[in-house]
């Protein structure tokens, strides 16, 4: 892989630098600027090296249309915040607008460029259409640097066309994440635990196939847990459950105990009334769950206090430990706990504690841990599983 240095002298270079700046916002304010201060690192080595920075992202999916909510204006000021210094803002990404904000920077000077995907062409089906956009973007620089591994798993013209038209390398972001990914791949530590949550299996299968000989536990929890719990004979009342995904569980747990791979499924479960922040609830174990108050029409949204301590110290206790999707729906209080719990235990590992992106990180800032707390928090979590699985990223390719 291209990184950094193979692009050679960078003062009053034109640096088109792709990032993933796609973060939460809420009624106009960040909610979680991890994104951002991950690509920070990046930023700045451009800065000293005297580069005029054009940055390039998308926010959402705005699907071609201008769509205010998804507009980076914002994300202009927190980057100004973080960099503390200015960062211009372009309306467009591409075109007469975009074209005079590039001709008036001085070195060391920062742009940040429109959403990306207020043009359809970014993510086109159509190979021809995603070149002639991307060929549009190259016109604004001289040097292209790809640090958004978010999408590295996408085809997409700011990540895929747009290498093979101008000098291309990796930031550092990248690097640092396929470091990480390399670690889970290849490392030799023992106890090497895997926690995955989240709402569906169908999502996890990829990794699950991947990891499951390589793994001493595999720790699930979530709302895929219930399709786990179906597939050994639990009823789970109105739980989520992926029924065309039983069977293939029911393989899973047949070549996990072949392996000798410890399966851990929860033994309780909050369930609740209905699916809202202020339902009733309470505490049943997985052959109770349709015996409970709501009888068959309970809900489960989140693994129970037994089974969160359970999974804690076996995560705790792990050399290297990957984690991927919530416990529950950490976004209500009353059902936060589990996540709670497998992010405090995951401070805990002796050796490498990873957080799989995604909701996992979403859910550790929104609990309040600070992300120097884990061994690494990734900045995409599609991506992420996808190098679990084996799967190339054409955005990486192209850096190769």
């Amino acid at each position: 892989m291209r990184n950094l240095s193979t692009l050679g002298q960078l003062e009053s270079k034109r640096v088109l630098l792709r990032c993933d700046l796609n973060v939460p916002i809420d009624n106009g304010v960040i909610s979680d600027d991890g994104r951002i201060r991950a690509s920070l690192p990046t930023i700045k080595y451009l800065i000293d090296q005297g580069a005029k920075v054009i940055i390039c992202s998308h926010l959402g999916r705005p699907d071609g249309a201008r769509v205010e909510k998804y507009s980076l204006r914002q994300i202009a000021k927190r980057l100004s915040e973080l960099l503390d210094q200015p960062v211009s803002f372009s309306k467009d990404c591409v075109g007469r607008e975009a074209s005079n904000q590039v001709s008036i920077l001085e070195n060391k000077d920062v742009l940040l460029l429109e959403n990306l995907r207020f043009h359809a062409a970014e993510t086109s089906d159509s190979e021809t259409e995603r070149h002639d956009f991307a060929a549009d973007l190259a016109e604004l620089a001289d040097v292209y640097v790809g640090d958004g591994f978010g999408v590295l798993h996408r085809k997409q013209a700011s990540v895929y066309e747009i290498a093979s038209l101008l000098p291309a390398a990796a930031g550092y972001l990248v690097e640092k994440e396929l470091s990480v990914l390399e670690q889970l791949v290849r490392s030799d530590s023992h106890p090497y635990t895997v926690v995955l949550g989240g709402s569906k299996v169908s999502d996890k299968l990829g990794v699950i196939s991947a990891l499951l000989p390589r793994v001493d536990n595999l720790l699930i929890g979530g709302g895929m847990v219930f399709t786990f719990l179906a597939a050994l004979g639990h009823k789970v009342g109105k739980s989520l459950l992926e029924e065309s995904q039983i069977d293939t569980v029911k393989g899973y747990l047949e070549q996990a105990k072949s392996l000798g791979v410890n399966i851990v499924l929860p033994t309780d479960i909050v369930m609740a009334s209905t699916f809202s922040a202020d339902a009733e609830h309470l505490e049943a174990q997985v052959d109770e769950l349709e015996q409970t108050s709501f009888g068959a029409s309970g809900i489960g949204l989140d693994i129970g206090p037994v089974s969160a301590g359970v999974f804690a110290d076996i995560i705790s206790t792990s050399k290297l430990c990957f984690w991927n999707g919530p416990m529950g729906v950490f976004e209500f209080a009353s059902f936060s706990k589990g996540t709670r719990s497998v992010a405090e235990a995951l401070t805990k590992v002796q050796g490498l504690g990873v957080v799989g992106g995604g909701d996992s990180a979403a859910a550790v800032r929104a609990l309040g841990f600070e992300d120097r707390a884990f061994g690494h928090i990734s900045t995409g979590g599609g991506a992420s599983l996808e190098y679990l699985e084996g799967k190339s990223l054409p955005g990486l390719e192209v850096l190769a």
